[in-house]
């Protein structure tokens, strides 16, 4: 009972008072002479031999609190301050507005600086004053998007509220609702990606993905009024068309059926290669969608049905009438 006592009081001694490990007892200078060289294999490997002295590309850290800050800027009495007041909104959000997008006109500057320094082409890159002028111009165009999001999110918040009869209020929705957060992130997202700041647009989206387990890429072009319904597991893909009063729901892949390769077997980048969901489509659990297909106005899938060919309008395809049309 003594020496369980002494190990006790042994690991509370240990955890009031914690200590660097000498290096002897975790041997770290080997650690890091490897980290180092695999560091330099890599950069190699990449023809980057030589990194700038400061961070090179944007913060998935810093871009999560531009996004939060903006969330709050787009719904200041539901995503703003706990404490804030009706006749204080104009001020909080201009205040916000001021802060984040100067925060968010870094981050672009950093991806503009990391594109021009891997151009590939021989020769300086562009002068440092051009980048921090189009990097103004960029924040400036994506402020002036910020209303037509925020209508564009409140018809995604009234297509839940009416299509959920679980939603009490329009306020619940926008709340708890990991549909609604998506689309947050994916209108902000989708709006840096057309300002041709993609790799901002992915970390944006990737940040609702790891949050939500809704993985929408942001150069997916949806329409008003879009409801992901429970959500998880959705996968929306880069190219996907998707229409007005869209209602999908949980683990609903919008998928590529092929990769096009180029003569030297590379995947062909950019191509079309998603499906296009047309308006006042529903589309249940499970279901999966491959190609570049269509479809139509007013069609039902049904739960976990496989799709890889064009839908007509209004049709309704389930389980059983796809495995006839297979077999046909």
């Amino acid at each position: 009972m003594g020496a369980q006592l002494h190990n006790v009081q042994n690991v509370q001694d240990l955890q009031a008072t914690p200590r660097a490990p000498a290096d002897g007892d975790l041997q770290l200078g080997g650690v890091v002479a490897a980290l180092r060289r695999a560091r330099h294999d890599w950069r190699e490997q990449q023809l980057r031999p030589r990194e700038p002295g400061g961070r090179e590309l944007p913060s998935a850290q810093a871009l999560g609190t531009i996004v939060e800050g903006l969330r709050g800027a787009l719904f200041p009495m539901r995503l703003g301050p706990p404490d804030l007041r009706q006749d204080g909104e104009d001020f909080f959000v201009g205040h916000t507005l001021h802060t984040q997008l100067h925060a968010l006109r870094a981050q672009i500057l950093l991806e503009l600086r990391y594109v021009d320094r891997h151009s590939g082409r021989a020769g300086p890159g562009k002068p440092e004053a051009d980048l921090e002028h189009l990097a103004s111009a960029l924040t400036r165009e994506f402020g002036q998007k910020l209303a037509p999001i925020r209508r564009l999110l409140d018809s995604d918040v009234m297509a839940a509220f009416d299509g959920d009869p679980a939603a009490r209020s329009v306020d619940e929705v926008l709340l708890c609702y990991p549909g609604i957060t998506a689309m947050i992130h994916h209108r902000l997202a989708h709006a840096l990606y057309g300002l041709g700041v993609p790799l901002l647009a992915r970390i944006v989206a990737e940040l609702a993905h790891a949050s939500t387990g809704i993985d929408i890429h942001p150069g997916a072009r949806i329409g008003a009024g879009l409801f992901i319904d429970h959500g998880t597991g959705v996968v929306i893909g880069e190219t996907a068309v998707i229409g007005e009063r869209v209602r999908i729901y949980q683990a609903v892949t919008l998928g590529a059926r092929s990769f096009p390769v180029d003569a030297e077997g590379h995947v062909q980048k950019g191509l079309p290669r998603h499906p296009v969901v047309e308006d006042e489509v529903v589309i249940y659990a499970g279901a999966t969608i491959l190609g570049r297909i269509t479809i139509g106005r007013g069609a039902t899938i049904g739960g976990n049905v496989w799709v890889t060919r064009s839908v007509p309008a209004g049709s309704h395809i389930s389980q059983a009438n796809s495995q006839s049309e297979a077999q046909a």
